[in-house]
C-alpha cells in the first residue's frame, strides 16, 4: 500500500478552500470538489462544458458518511454495497436535508446518486475531508472518459486547482460504475451496467 498522506493533505486543503481537484477514484480519474459548495459544483459544470440539468455523483468513504448524506438508506442497499463486485452508484430518493449538499448536484426529481468507494486513496480522501465529494469523469462533456491519467486532456489538467500525485502511473483500463436506482421501498432498477 502506498503512502498517500501528503497527497491527501494537499487535496483536502484545496477542497476546504472551495477548489477543484483531479483525483483517482475506485473507477476512473475524476474531477472533485466539496459536495456542499454550490460555487465549486457550478465550476465543475463549467470545466466540463456540461449542462447543469445533469446530476452529479457524490462520493463517500464510509457507511457513516453515506448515512449522513442520504435520508433513509434502504436496508437492501447495505447488501448491494457489500456484495457488488464492481463499484456501484446508487440513486437514492432524497438527500439528508442536514447534509447541506449543493442543490446543483441533485437530479431534477430531487434524487441523489451516491457511491461508497472502497478504493484506498479515494476512501481515505473522503474520510480525511469528512464531507462528501463530487465525482465526475475527468473529461469535457461528450468526449470519451479517460481510462488512465495519461488520457486526461491538458485542458482539464489546467482547469483544476490541484492534480493528485497518487496512482498516475497506473495504465489498467478502468470503467465507470454500475448505476442503479433504489427506492426507499427496496425496489431497484439498473440504469447503467
Amino acid at each position: 500500500m502506498s503512502d498517500y498522506t501528503a497527497d491527501i493533505r494537499q487535496a483536502v486543503a484545496v477542497l476546504k478552500k472551495g477548489g477543484i481537484i483531479l483525483y483517482p477514484t475506485d473507477t476512473i480519474w475524476g474531477l472533485g470538489c466539496d459536495a456542499t459548495n454550490s460555487e465549486a459544483v457550478r465550476r465543475i459544470f463549467e470545466i466540463k462544458h456540461r449542462a447543469d440539468a445533469k446530476a452529479l455523483i457524490t462520493l463517500v468513504g464510509s457507511i457513516a458518511q453515506l448515512e449522513r448524506t442520504v435520508d433513509g438508506v434502504p436496508e437492501v442497499a447495505y447488501d448491494l454495497l457489500e456484495f457488488s463486485e464492481r463499484p456501484t452508484t446508487i440513486v437514492y430518493d432524497r438527500p439528508n436535508r442536514y447534509a447541506g449538499l449543493a442543490p446543483e448536484l441533485l437530479a431534477a426529481d430531487g434524487t441523489i446518486g451516491v457511491r461508497l468507494t472502497k478504493e484506498d486513496f479515494s476512501a481515505s480522501l473522503c474520510r480525511a475531508f469528512n464531507r462528501p465529494l463530487i465525482s465526475t469523469s475527468a473529461n469535457i462533456s461528450g468526449s470519451a472518459s479517460p481510462r488512465s491519467f495519461a488520457e486526461i486532456s491538458e485542458e482539464i489538467k489546467k482547469a483544476v486547482d490541484y492534480v493528485c500525485e497518487s496512482r498516475r502511473e497506473e495504465t489498467g483500463e478502468s470503467q465507470p460504475s454500475v448505476v442503479m436506482r433504489l427506492s426507499e421501498s427496496g425496489l431497484f432498477k439498473i440504469l447503467r451496467s
